[in-house]
C-alpha cells in the first residue's frame, strides 16, 4: 500500500489557499484514477484507488497545519509501512516558483510546519516529498507577512496557472507509485513552467 499525504487546513476559507495545494493534487489524483469518494477516516479524509497493482490512500489531514502528522499515525504503526518507500507527502512551497515542483527522498523540514510535525511522527526525516511553488506569478509582488502569504487564496490568475499544472503534478505523483523516487525525481525536478 502506498500512502500520498496532501497537506493543507480543513475549512471552507482554506479552499483556495496555497497552503491548501497539496489536496488539489489529491483531488486530482482522486479523477484521474477513479478513486472512490474521501471519507472520514480516523483524523483524515481517505480515498482509494487502484495504480496497477498497488493500493493508493490519498490522505487530507483534517488536524490544521501544525498538526498533520497525526493523521499518519495509523499508517506508520502497519508492520509492513516504511516511509521510506510507501509515503509521499504534497506540500506548498513559498520558496519555489509557482506550480514548479520539487521532489525529494528525505531531508529537512525547511521550516514548514506541516512537514516538522510529519517528520516528528515519521521520527526522521526519511520520507519522499512533493514541493509545489507557490510563489506569486508575478516575482515583483510583494510577499509580506509569510503566514498571511501561505494562507491567502490564489488570484484568479494564478489559481488557473496551477490547475493548468495540476495533471503535470499527478504525472510526478502516479511516477512515484509506479517507480520509484528516484525516477520520479530524475523526470520532474527542476521542471519550471512558463508563465
Amino acid at each position: 500500500m502506498k500512502v500520498i499525504c496532501g497537506l493543507g487546513n480543513p475549512g471552507k476559507e482554506y479552499e483556495r489557499t496555497r497552503h491548501n495545494v497539496g489536496w488539489w493534487v489529491l483531488d486530482a489524483l482522486a479523477r484521474r484514477w477513479g478513486a472512490d469518494t474521501f471519507r472520514k477516516d480516523g483524523q483524515s479524509l481517505v480515498a482509494t484507488a487502484r495504480v496497477g497493482s498497488e493500493v493508493v490512500k490519498l490522505v487530507k489531514p483534517q488536524t490544521y497545519m501544525n498538526a498533520s502528522g497525526n493523521a499518519l499515525v495509523t499508517y506508520l504503526r502497519k508492520p509492513d509501512f516504511d516511509a521510506a518507500r510507501d509515503l509521499l507527502v504534497v506540500v506548498d512551497e513559498v520558496a519555489l516558483p509557482l506550480a514548479a515542483l520539487r521532489l525529494r527522498a528525505d531531508g529537512s523540514a525547511g521550516g514548514h510546519n506541516g512537514l516538522k510535525s510529519v517528520q516528528q511522527h515519521v521520527g526522521s526525516g526519511r520520507y519522499p516529498r512533493l514541493r509545489i511553488g507557490v510563489a506569486p506569478l508575478h516575482p515583483r509582488a510583494a510577499v509580506g507577512d509569510l503566514a498571511d502569504f501561505v494562507l491567502s487564496p490564489f488570484g484568479r490568475e494564478e489559481s488557473a496557472f496551477v490547475e493548468a499544472q495540476l495533471p503535470r503534478m499527478a504525472d510526478a505523483c502516479e511516477c512515484w507509485v509506479r517507480d520509484g523516487i528516484i525516477t520520479a525525481m530524475n523526470r520532474f525536478n527542476g521542471d519550471v513552467p512558463a508563465s
